[in-house]
């Protein structure tokens, strides 16, 4: 290990989905780091291959339609792409917890919480069915649910989006994992909501010292509780940096288009906010080059020849197309 130690480790990833029309990239070639303790932010648009990224690292992807073509997942040191499905069941929801994005689907609705709850203990951990109830309930308490004794007894359509959330994010925990993936673990709850959840993620991390990937398309969510972030665009990472290094100077031109559509304080007030002209390509037409460019419908080579991944400043990975690229000099 390195003097920054490294929970988990991601390089060359390629996901490929079977479709009517071949088979198409959605992860292509995406790599990033994450250290023990520390939370990464994964942020784009949808349909970006946020998702699918955060599913093929610990293989749960669509079958038969979805594999992993290439690349290397190391979590502690162990690589998961070649894992047994025997070791993959013991790391999921033990070793490395999941907060999918809708809790209403997320939930089976026939069952109450307290047995969704309780399957996660008798799952890893060898307990009677006593001792797997009184840690549930003690989860239940812990990620700030009233009367956890009752709510046990529950069903998930009794429950309000953000209590159902709390349970989903109880359950990821249940076995205090090294990891835990929440891919957007606030859609369809209103703000104020919103702003509990993130809160709780943020308390329960310090007090497990787990490390979270964080997956959102939201800035200001990523700028306040993220440490790193990166930038995804049709399936690759086009910019990745410490959060403060990235909004003080992004360099990508599809970063800085993100950046641009959020309202600030002085905008005023009913003005147009700057978006992103174009739309993304659908995966059987992406290019090999660069895919903003082709958003941009320019013309020329950087459409044919993929971009290099450089570190243009210490901790500073950008994919440097000359059309796209905003720092001072374009790397060799």
């Amino acid at each position: 290990m390195s003097e920054r130690e490294m929970l988990l480790e991601v390089e060359d990833l390629i996901t490929a989905f079977e479709t009517d029309k071949g088979l198409v990239r959605a992860v292509d070639r995406v790599g990033f780091t994450l250290e023990k303790g520390k939370t990464l932010g994964i942020v784009g648009e949808s349909g970006c291959g946020k998702s699918v990224t955060a599913m093929s690292l610990i293989r749960l992807l669509p079958q038969p339609a979805g594999r992993i073509l290439q690349g290397s997942v190391k979590f502690k040191g162990e690589e998961l792409t070649s894992a047994p499905a025997k070791r993959l069941r013991k790391i999921r929801g033990g070793e490395i917890g999941t907060v999918f994005q809708e809790p209403m689907t997320a939930l089976n609705p026939v069952h109450r919480i307290g047995k969704q709850v309780m399957e996660c203990f008798k799952l890893h951990q060898r307990i009677s069915k006593r001792e797997a109830w009184k840690k549930s309930v003690e989860m239940l308490d812990l990620v700030r649910i009233p009367s956890p004794e009752i709510r046990m007894g529950d069903y998930p359509h009794q429950l309000s989006g953000g209590m159902r959330q709390r349970v989903v994010i109880a359950m990821a925990l249940a076995c205090r994992p090294d990891l835990l993936i929440a891919d957007e673990p606030t859609t369809a709850l209103d703000v104020t909501v919103q702003a509990q959840i993130l809160d709780l993620l943020k308390q329960l991390q310090a007090e497990m010292g787990m490390s979270v990937i964080l997956i959102t398309h939201d800035l200001g969510v990523i700028a306040e509780n993220c440490d790193e972030v990166a930038v995804m665009y049709a399936g690759r990472v086009v910019e990745r940096a410490p959060v403060k290094m990235l909004f003080e100077n992004p360099l990508h031109a599809y970063t800085r288009g993100l950046m641009a559509s959020i309202p600030r304080l002085e905008t005023p007030s009913k003005s147009v906010l700057p978006t992103i002209p174009g739309m993304v390509a659908s995966l059987v037409d992406l290019v090999p080059g660069c895919r903003f460019c082709q958003r941009m419908e320019r013309k020329g080579s950087t459409l044919r020849e993929r971009p290099g991944f450089f570190e243009v400043k210490d901790q500073h990975w950008v994919e440097v197309c000359p059309k796209c690229y905003h720092g001072e000099e374009v790397p060799k």
